[in-house]
């Protein structure tokens, strides 16, 4: 983006509360926002997990109206619909999901659901026949957003969902999603010592897609002055912490600097008209599905590669990415920007090559790349790159 180009920013984050042990305070959020009783929605490990848990049930106090432990990386739509039942047995008015990606996104399913005044098997027939799930006309039970993993997904109107026969909800497998501005929590807690009760190759891995939000956001089609000055600092706050959390075990004090830029690098990402996530989140996608792995290790092998790729063709705004990681001054600044993200990658322990992953397969690379090529997140990527599905499987051959 040129500095005079116009542009149109619509942007609408719930409160945001940052600090060691901030949770405390969730009653007195709730009190603000003239909510009485809460539903914790999340995993079955982090309801097992009294470092985890007891600060947040502590935090509600008297408003604590229950906790739904049932939440899976599927993301089912049953489960949406048994947390919905959970929160009107408990008389609910705000959902508390805690935990990673799963949980928020399972949350906002519930959130939709209450708005609407069918039953979870229309739901179901909807999402079956359109991939997708509307927001109803009622009111929907508001989220407070906890996370305790580092993918940045907690500031966003978006959500995955799956659905399986086994829940009676619909006749055939499906995958899908769900968009609408009011699914953006209204409270979202950033606690590092929250963050630092997830193991840490958990915390690494996720760290790779939380930090690629703020490298997109710099390059992507859709940028903006605003996002360009939130995704540049959280950046340089991301590397400089995660390359000093590679040294040591989490601790609140260490991952403060880190969930800083967290904060910042997914604010604005995903907006009611756009998102920034392009290239990079697009291979998340298809290595994630196509390998079965976890999304935030694909990122960990892919983006160094992505990024000499992206480099090869465009600008990608290349001087604005060198001076958010400390390397401005560097004379060949695509090869230091990718040098800088795999050192980080490196130093947290995470794989480097594409080979090394389980469930890895060479022979479906063409099959990647043609998934990649097709992926949501592709379009946004900047202007000039075109991008062919053979360009892609020769990255990904170099990635091997």
């Amino acid at each position: 983006m040129n500095a005079n180009d116009e542009f149109r920013f619509d942007y609408s984050p719930g409160v945001v509360r940052f600090g060691i042990g901030c949770v405390a305070n969730l009653a007195d959020e709730m009190a603000r926002q003239g909510l009485e009783t809460a539903l914790v929605v999340t995993g079955s490990g982090v309801a097992n997990n009294s470092d985890t848990i007891t600060p947040v049930t502590d935090g509600l106090g008297d408003r604590l109206g229950g906790v739904f432990s049932e939440t899976t990386p599927k993301k089912r739509l049953g489960t949406a619909a048994a947390a919905l039942q959970k929160a009107k047995e408990c008389g609910a008015d705000v959902l508390i999901a805690l935990g990673g990606g799963s949980s928020l996104d399972v949350s906002k399913v519930v959130s939709i659901l209450s708005s609407r005044d069918d039953s979870p098997a229309d739901a179901g027939a909807e999402f079956e026949s359109a991939g997708t799930i509307k927001m109803g006309d009622g009111d929907e039970l508001p989220i407070f957003a906890i996370p305790t993993t580092l993918a940045g997904a907690d500031m966003s109107i978006v959500a995955g969902v799956s659905a399986s026969p086994e829940s009676g909800l619909v006749k055939n497998p499906i995958g899908g999603g769900v968009k609408d501005r009011r699914l953006m929590p209204t409270g979202i807690f950033h606690d590092p010592a929250l963050y630092a009760t997830t193991p840490k190759g958990i915390l690494a891995g996720s760290a790779m897609n939380g930090f690629n939000k703020g490298l997109e956001t710099i390059y992507t089609r859709h940028s903006t002055p605003i996002t360009d000055a939130t995704a540049s600092r959280g950046i340089g706050l991301m590397y400089r912490g995660l390359t000093e959390l590679g040294d040591q075990e989490p601790t609140a004090s260490i991952l403060e600097t880190v969930v800083q830029g967290l904060i910042l690098v997914q604010y604005g990402i995903g907006r009611p008209d756009t998102t920034t996530l392009s290239l990079i989140h697009a291979f998340g996608h298809t290595l994630r599905d196509g390998f079965e792995i976890q999304q935030g290790i694909a990122h960990a092998v892919i983006t160094p590669e992505a990024l000499r790729y992206l480099f090869d063709h465009v600008d990608g705004r290349r001087d604005l990415l060198a001076d958010a990681l400390g390397v401005g001054e560097a004379r060949d600044k695509p090869a230091a920007i990718a040098d800088a993200v795999a050192e980080m990658r490196d130093g947290l322990g995470l794989p480097s090559r594409l080979r090394d992953l389980d469930g890895a397969d060479r022979s479906i690379l063409g099959k990647i790349a043609e998934a990649t090529i097709k992926d949501v997140f592709m379009p946004n990527v900047p202007e000039g790159l075109h991008a062919s599905a053979d360009d892609i499987e020769a990255m990904l051959e170099a990635a091997w």
